[in-house]
């Protein structure tokens, strides 16, 4: 669709997700890529608008193995909200989830502004404060192979973001070197290292976000965190699950679906 009123979609999608609607079958097939991220930057001026406060953005699809996994092979983004923040140990009623999914990534800090386009990699590593193990915790809230685009709308189903205590990050320290491993009930599943997001480590996932933003005014502010991207596969929990992410040098953090 050329020429499409984005403030008019934004207040037919805000009018359906306050039904529970959150992948409008009308605006199945109807947006562009470069349309949905403006649509998803509206709802988020929406949800400003009613008090919340950003806290900073997550990038996507950054891990060949999700890539893999749900058939996207290019990162996407969506915002984080204050009152989405958790902190390790959080315990979520599964009954007030829809179809939760969990993904494992490091939580960054940025203590400088970062407006594309040509942020590098070294400009986006030297931006970096601080890093924190973090679990992103993800709804289905709709048949988002269906129409991706509609996933951006739905802010790439971001639910919740947990994370354990930030440590302070040195010129010594290479987030590519960084490694998770999974452990799911007290038993290990998985291992991975950071040069799995992007192939390079996840200050590639700042650089990739500072370059994409500048398209639609924005740009990465001082004190943002940023959600790096899953360093393995996406998990889907049952009830009863814990799921654990034990990232060296940087901690641990857990969820528990009761």
């Amino acid at each position: 669709m050329v020429g499409i009123d984005v403030k008019a979609v934004v207040e037919s999608v805000w009018r359906s997700m306050a039904r529970g609607i959150y992948y409008p079958p009308e605006w199945q097939g109807k947006l562009s890529t470069e349309e949905a991220y403006r649509v998803q930057l509206g709802i988020l001026e929406r949800y400003l608008a009613h008090g919340e406060l950003q806290a900073g953005w997550k990038v996507g699809l950054t891990a060949k193995a999700i890539q893999d996994q749900v058939g996207v092979h290019e990162p996407v983004f969506g915002f984080l909200l204050e009152s989405g923040a958790r902190a390790s140990g959080v315990v979520f009623r599964y009954d007030e989830l829809l179809d939760p999914g969990v993904e494992n990534e490091l939580c960054l800090t940025v203590g400088t502004a970062l407006q594309g386009p040509g942020v590098t990699l070294e400009a986006a590593r030297a931006a970096l404060t601080a890093a924190a193990p973090a679990l992103e915790i993800i709804e289905r809230r709709g048949d988002f192979k269906a129409d991706l685009r509609l996933s951006f709308v739905d802010n790439c189903q971001q639910k919740a973001w947990v994370t354990g205590p930030a440590l302070p990050l040195t010129p010594d320290v290479r987030l590519g070197d960084a490694t998770v491993e999974i452990w799911l009930n007290g038993q290990s599943r998985e291992r991975a290292r950071g040069d799995a997001v992007l192939g390079d480590g996840p200050a590639a996932s700042v650089a990739w976000l500072a370059n994409k933003l500048v398209s639609f005014g924005r740009r990465i502010e001082p004190g943002a965190r940023i959600m790096s991207g899953s360093f393995t596969r996406q998990y889907s929990p049952v009830r009863g699950d814990q799921i654990e992410a034990r990232f060296a040098p940087f901690g641990t953090v857990r969820a528990t679906f009761a």
